[in-house]
């Protein structure tokens, strides 16, 4: 890894990376809005009444869905940060050592989070099944979500993390490339049948497109050394991106199970985004199960287009919002805090519960959850790896 060091100044030129840290309110905030948009789609998709925007649907892209790529974003852009600050103060081995061993441990505690109550139920029964077959039934769907996944792609982008920005642009779009390949072949059908979750067990290959988007947004803002210089230049690739993804997305009229036509350029276009689609979906479809390529990518520049809002509120006019704050600055707290909230809520709940039911549970849990990761703050307690 040693290779990654010339490349320290280049990436680092503008304000030093103890300097950008400091600085940057918005990254807080933005992780304290995505953390607080997980709190609210989680809680509300257990439940019919839910309307299909805030559900993930694995055919078109609902709110619910911009949430996950956020965390990738941000992940990105902090580890981004880390990384050239340990390159300033140690030398690579030690840092992709650091690495690896944090990424270990957040991998280790998602695979108790999603798998150990599987466990549980599976011990609790008798016979108990087969051991391969559970094994298989948690690398099919339960294993591979969020802390996995996040764990799984800092990994696989450490080669790149501290090289130029034309290096993990390279890497974003070859990870891509492998995964339409391998979706070609074969694994769009398989983790669809399998009931994947978040990409399944390749969700890495294009988890890898929203983090690198946060490792590049990390250098805008390095090389100007004014968040305010940075905001146009974060809209405008995040526009590009956007409709990157769409237009990749519109493929899916000219593939198979769908037949080309010919009746002028509307024919041509699918749905918006957030629209359900009119037609068979296939790999070109952003589906969140799938971890679909338009899907990743799109959710890249949304999340580009949302931070850039984000480093003109904050950094520029000094906003910010306390219930932000206190969530974006212990994310990790506040994941693991709503699982077991919702777990009991859901025990709790039927799904068809109405809305004047729905509702003020979902009050009640916000401010449980809240609750717990502000107290945390007082204590000054943060959930690191």
């Amino acid at each position: 890894m040693h290779h990654l060091e010339p490349n320290l100044g280049a990436a680092a030129r503008g304000i030093p990376p103890s300097r950008a840290a400091s600085r940057l309110v918005s990254l807080d905030q933005f992780r304290g809005y995505t953390v607080l948009g997980m709190f609210v789609v989680n809680f509300l998709g257990g439940f019919s009444v839910t309307p299909a925007l805030l559900r993930h649907n694995d055919t078109f892209f609902s709110y619910a869905d911009s949430i996950m790529p956020q965390f990738f974003f941000a992940v990105g852009f902090a580890y981004r940060l880390t990384f050239l600050r340990g390159l300033a103060s140690g030398d690579a081995g030690s840092v992709c050592w650091r690495i690896w061993r944090r990424n270990l441990k957040l991998i280790l505690l998602g695979a108790v989070i999603y798998v150990a109550p599987a466990a549980v139920v599976a011990l609790a029964r008798s016979p108990h099944p087969p051991l391969s077959r559970f094994v298989a039934e948690a690398l099919q769907g339960d294993l591979f979500q969020t802390l996995v996944h996040i764990g799984v792609t800092a990994v696989w982008i450490m080669p790149v993390i501290g090289a130029r920005p034309a290096v993990r642009l390279l890497f974003a779009v070859g990870s891509a490339g492998l995964h339409l390949g391998l979706s070609h072949w074969f694994y769009y059908d398989w983790v669809n049948t399998v009931g994947g979750i978040d990409g399944g067990v390749l969700g890495f290959l294009t988890w890898t497109i929203p983090m690198l988007a946060g490792t590049l947004a990390y250098d805008l803002l390095a090389r100007t050394g004014k968040p305010g210089s940075a905001v146009g230049s974060l809209l405008g690739w995040g526009a590009g991106l956007m409709l990157l993804g769409y237009g990749l997305s519109c493929l899916n009229l000219v593939t198979p199970p769908n037949t080309p036509a010919h009746a002028g350029l509307c024919s041509w276009l699918v749905e918006p985004p957030f629209v359900p689609p009119a037609h068979p979906v296939n790999l070109w479809t952003m589906s969140q199960r799938a971890g679909s390529v338009t899907y990743l990518t799109f959710g890249a520049g949304l999340s580009l287009v949302l931070y850039a809002g984000f480093v003109w509120a904050c950094d520029v006019r000094r906003f910010q919002i306390g219930v932000w704050r206190t969530l974006g600055s212990n994310a990790l707290a506040g994941y693991v805090i709503h699982g077991v909230a919702d777990w009991g809520f859901s025990a709790l709940l039927p799904r068809p519960a109405p809305l004047g039911t729905v509702l003020p549970a979902l009050l009640l849990y916000l401010a449980i959850c809240y609750g717990c990761v502000r107290v945390l703050e007082w204590k000054r307690i943060y959930w690191r790896m």
